[in-house]
Parts: structure tokens; C-alpha cells; sequence
């Protein structure tokens, strides 16, 4: 496509050619019209001149040729002299001019019959190249006497001719070179402005709000120019501010913990935040433009969203929903998005996630029992053997010695509740206040095994350690000491008389690895999620038998946390449970201090 500016400075170049054309055939035509009739006056008064003169002398016979001979020359002219009926008396320079003298006398014949107001003159002209101007003379009685013709080329005046077509040419030229360089000077001052705002606008037709115009002096142009840029800094401004609450939106959308999902009118969702593809799994699949339908996979959300769909209405509803092998708690509103003038938008579905408050509430509920449960129980023993006592078997040395053991022991087994309850309470209130040092793992485990030698004897069970050396690691020897000891309670306790026990201490990278493995009655896969929980046992009988309060495990998680540990757990029903401790190592070179530290 030929530029704006390339079509303007050619359409100007081709007027000013033609203009000036036209100008020099017209000046060129009116020259030689001129410089004609001049030269045809000339010649007519010079024959007026020679016919006065020859007749004042006596006449064509009487005149002296050596007088015509020098004004033929002086005049630059042929001069002819015939008698009436056009026979040459006198010619002047045959052998000067084009004319043969045959031709010429013919030609002076011809012109002695011809009416001298006739233009014979031109026609000869065009045939032979010359002029021709004649007078017939007569004489005192007023016959004729002859004629006098005068005659001479025409070459000088196409020589003359050509000199002006020159002259014109130049000029022209040079007019054409000047129009030219102003003209194009001319269309760049106003053409190149126009074509930096067409740029301009195209960038701004694309979104480039940062393009810019040149701006000139004021004048059309230019206020153009400067109109474009005022509303390109507007536009850029007005993008920018955009762009700032889109970025604000977009954030608050992507970080907001409730998953968000925008359906239009057709059903094809056109939004959905990072949390509502948490919560499905839904991170590696490309849910915009597709129908609703086909993105979740859910009956009780899709039912839901056809619901708003139906009845125009907010919905909410609370729904357990399974989401591989865990369940979670949503509290779903639905809401249509109704635009200006009752227009049908879409729908906005909303996924809160109460997971954890009905985790809470259960715990609560939970707790509460619990509590009571194990409170209850104690109480009602020593209540009962009280009770009996006091009814007369204090006399029975036997039985009151049993009844105050038994009392003693459901006193103990209440004080050990209420101490791990205040120990968990000031754990979550206050965090768990760590005297830092350097330690030794495979050392602190070793310091626990003895405590617990009675227990592995009274149930034959088999302990295998296999712990490598000098496992260093910074943290509270005794906090830690109450971790592995609650580990391998809980090992004892679920492992059946005969069973298996081993213990795993080493190091893999930065980390230290200690594994406590049994091959007692396993955990089922509803019940890994909850074994941290207060209160929480997988065989509650067999717990409560042993004196258990079943606080141990959670008190445990809060002690490897503030480790800045981790804990994990692998179990299978009637295989065994394998509890995993990661800690960090302690680095090579590390001068260490001791120090408290609260968590």
C-alpha cells in the first residue's frame, strides 16, 4: 500500500507538471504568434519603404540595382523587381536563399495575379520555408509599372523558436525543481505529523497506551497531535488505574480462602480462584470455557447450581463432600448475577470450607464426653468402694485394703488425666517452653528403654534397635524423651503379647529419621486422620485398661512442632503402625549455646 505522503507528493509533482506544461505550450505559442506578427510587420513596412523609394526614382527600370543590392544586404532580405505581368527584372540573391530562381520567378509570377490581402505568403512559407511581401507599383498615370517582392527565410525563425522552447524549458525546470523541493517540504510538514498520529492511534488501537506523537507548533496539526497524546496519557491513566484494581481483584480473588466460581449465562465458567482448585484437585486442568458440568464432578454442587439456575434465587447449603480419601465440610452459597435492566448474567457459587469447624465442634462434643467419660468412671469407683467402706467393711482388714488400693489407683489415674490436660491446655495457650542443647538421639532413645523394660517383659514382646551413632540434633532432651516414650507406650499397648517392636534411628540428608514400628492391631484408614486428636484412641477398651488417657499423641505433634520437626504416620488393620519422627540435624562446625526457647 503506497503511503499517504508518497501519494500526496506525486499527486502535487503531477499537478505542477501538468500546470507548467500547459503554462509553456501557451507562452511558447504566444512567442511565436508574437515574434511572427513582429517579423510580418517588418517585412510589410520595409516593402512600403523599397515601393515609396522606387517610385520616387521613376519606376522599377529606372532604378539602380547597386542601391537594391546593398539594402538586401543591409536588410538581410532578397529583394525582387518585376515588371506588371511578374517577370524578374532585378533579383538580388538567388544564390543566398533556399528559392531556385526558376521556383522564384514562378513564385513572383504567381504573386503578380494574387490579391496582396490574400495570406499566399503563409502557404508559400510552409512549401519553400520563406516569407514573401510584395507592392505593385504603378506610375504617374496610375498603370502599373511592376512590383517590388521582398522575401527571406524562415529557418532563423525556427532557430529563434527553438531558443525560447530552450528558455522556456529551463525555466519550467527550474520552477518544477523549486516547486518540488517546497512542495515536498510542504506535504513532509504537515504529512509526517499526520502519519505519526496514525501511528499512534493504531498503537493505541492495540492497546499500547505508552505510544507518543511528536507535537509541533500550534496549528491543525499540531492540535491534533497534542489532542491524541492528551488522550493517550488519559487512556494510559485510566489503564493503569484499571490495571491496579484488576491486580487488587485478581489478588484478592486468588488469595481468598473461599473457592470462588463464576458461570455465565450459557453455563461455560469464566472465573474460578486457586482455592476452589485446591479444594477438587482441579490445579493441573483448564477449567475456563468449560461447562460447569464437565468441571466438577460433584451431583450435590451441580444440583445446587442448577437450583440458582432455575429459581433466580440465593442458596445455601451445607455439604460433606469426598475428596479422595478425605471428606470435607462445605457451606455453598449460590447467588445470580443480575445485570441493568433485569439482564441474566450468571451465577456466583461460593465454597466455604468448615472442615475444621466442624473438626472443632466435634472435638468439643467430643472433649466434653470424653472428659466426662473418664471422669465419670474414676469418680463412680471411688464413690462406690467409699460407700462401701463406710457401710461396715472397714472391719475387713483384707477388704479394705483392697478398696483403698483401688481408690488409690483411680486417684492417680485422675491426677495423670489432669495433668495431661493442663500440660495440653498451657502447650496450645502458651507454647511449650524448650531448654535448648546439643543431644544426641540414638542416647536419648537409649535413656528411655529402661523405664519401659517391665512393660516388653510382662508382654514378651521382642525389641529390635538399630540406631546409628552420635545422630547430633539441637533441642530439649527431656521434651524429647517424653516423645519417644509415648511412642513406644503406644507401640506396647496396641501390639499383641508375642509381638515385634523395632526402633530406627539415622540420618538422610539434613535431617534425622527416627522410626517406631510394631506389628500390633494397625490403625484403619478413617482413623489416621484423627489419632492426634485429644481423647482420641483406636481401641478404647484396651487404653482405658492401661491406664491411658489418650492425650499422649497430641501432646507428642505440639512437642515435634515446636521442633520445628515433623511427624507422620503409616498404618495398615491387623498389619502393624509405623510412626516416623523427622528432626533437624545438627551441622558440622556449629558452635552451639545452651538456651531456653518458648514455642
Amino acid at each position: 500500500m503506497i503511503k499517504f505522503r508518497t501519494r500526496l507528493v506525486l499527486a502535487l509533482l503531477s499537478l505542477i507538471i501538468l500546470v507548467l506544461a500547459a503554462l509553456g505550450i501557451m507562452l511558447g505559442q504566444m512567442f511565436k504568434g508574437y515574434y511572427l506578427s513582429t517579423f510580418n510587420e517588418r517585412l510589410e513596412k520595409e516593402t512600403e519603404i523599397l515601393a515609396g523609394e522606387i517610385r520616387r526614382e521613376g519606376g522599377v527600370r529606372s532604378f539602380d540595382t547597386e542601391i537594391i543590392k546593398s539594402w538586401s544586404d543591409e536588410l538581410k532580405v532578397r529583394i525582387s523587381l518585376a515588371d506588371a505581368s511578374g517577370r524578374l527584372i532585378f533579383d538580388s540573391g538567388a544564390t543566398n536563399h533556399g528559392t531556385p530562381a526558376s521556383d522564384h520567378q514562378k513564385i513572383v509570377k504567381r504573386l503578380a495575379d494574387t490579391d496582396p490581402s490574400t495570406a499566399y505568403q503563409e502557404s508559400l512559407a510552409s512549401k519553400f520555408g520563406e516569407h514573401y511581401h510584395w507592392r505593385m507599383l504603378t506610375n504617374q498615370s496610375g498603370q502599373a509599372d511592376g512590383m517590388v517582392v521582398l522575401n527571406t527565410k524562415v529557418k532563423d525563425l525556427d532557430q529563434i523558436y527553438r531558443q525560447i522552447w530552450i528558455i522556456l524549458l529551463f525555466s519550467l525546470g527550474a520552477s518544477l525543481v523549486l516547486l518540488s523541493l517546497f512542495g515536498t517540504k510542504i506535504t513532509n510538514r504537515y504529512t509526517k505529523p499526520i502519519e505519526s498520529a496514525t501511528k499512534v492511534a493504531i498503537e493505541l488501537a492495540k492497546g499500547n497506551y505508552r505510544a507518543r506523537t511528536h507535537e509541533i507548533p500550534p496549528d491543525e496539526v499540531g492540535m491534533l497531535n497534542t489532542s491524541i497524546n492528551i488522550l493517550a496519557r488519559n487512556l494510559q491513566e485510566m489503564m493503569q488505574a484499571q490495571e491496579v484494581h484488576q491486580n487488587r481483584l485478581s489478588t484478592l480473588i486468588e488469595n481468598i480462602e473461599s473457592g470462588l466460581l463464576l458461570i455465565d449465562d450459557r453455563g461455560f465458567i469464566i472465573m474460578v480462584n486457586r482455592s476452589f482448585k485446591s479444594y477438587f484437585r482441579l490445579e493441573n486442568k483448564r477449567l475456563i470455557k468449560k461447562r460447569y458440568h464437565e468441571a466438577i464432578p460433584h451431583p450435590e454442587v451441580l444440583d445446587i447450581i442448577e437450583e440458582v439456575f432455575m429459581t433466580e434465587q440465593n442458596v445455601r447449603k451445607q455439604l460433606l463432600l469426598p475428596l479422595g480419601i478425605e471428606r470435607k465440610h462445605f457451606e455453598i452459597s449460590g447467588a445470580p448475577i443480575i445485570g441493568t435492566n433485569a439482564e441474566w448474567k450468571g451465577i456466583l457459587i461460593v465454597f466455604h470450607d468448615i472442615t475444621n469447624l466442624k473438626k472443632l465442634e466435634q472435638m468439643r462434643k467430643d472433649f466434653v464426653a470424653n472428659v466426662s467419660h473418664e471422669l465419670k468412671t474414676p469418680i463412680t469407683s471411688i464413690k462406690g468402694f467409699t460407700e462401701t467402706l463406710l457401710d461396715g467393711a472397714l472391719e475387713d482388714k483384707e477388704a479394705l485394703t483392697m478398696f483403698l488400693n483401688i481408690i488409690l489407683k483411680e486417684s492417680e489415674r485422675m491426677e495423670s488425666l489432669v495433668m495431661d490436660l493442663l500440660e495440653l491446655s498451657k502447650i496450645e495457650q502458651k507454647g511449650i517452653s524448650l531448654t535448648i542443647t546439643s543431644l544426641a538421639v540414638d542416647e536419648v532413645i537409649q535413656e528411655v528403654i529402661p523405664s519401659l523394660q517391665n512393660r516388653f517383659e510382662d508382654k514378651q514382646l521382642e525389641l529390635s534397635l538399630q540406631l546409628e551413632k552420635n545422630l547430633k540434633i539441637t533441642g530439649d532432651a527431656s521434651r524429647l524423651k517424653q516423645v519417644f516414650f509415648n511412642l513406644l507406650t503406644n507401640a506396647i499397648l496396641y501390639t499383641q503379647e508375642g509381638g515385634r517392636i523395632e526402633v530406627r534411628a539415622f540420618e538422610t540428608g539434613e535431617r534425622v529419621i527416627v522410626e517406631v514400628e510394631d506389628n500390633g492391631i494397625g490403625i484403619s484408614p478413617d482413623e489416621l486422620p484423627r489419632i492426634f486428636e485429644r481423647f482420641y484412641r483406636v481401641d478404647k477398651a484396651r487404653s482405658r485398661n492401661s491406664g491411658g488417657t489418650g492425650l499422649g499423641l497430641a501432646i507428642v505433634k505440639h512437642i515435634i512442632e515446636a521442633h520445628d520437626g515433623e511427624i507422620f504416620v503409616k498404618s495398615k488393620a491387623n498389619e502393624g503402625t509405623t510412626f516416623t519422627v523427622s528432626l533437624k540435624k545438627q551441622k558440622e562446625g556449629d558452635r552451639f549455646e545452651e538456651k531456653n526457647r518458648i514455642n
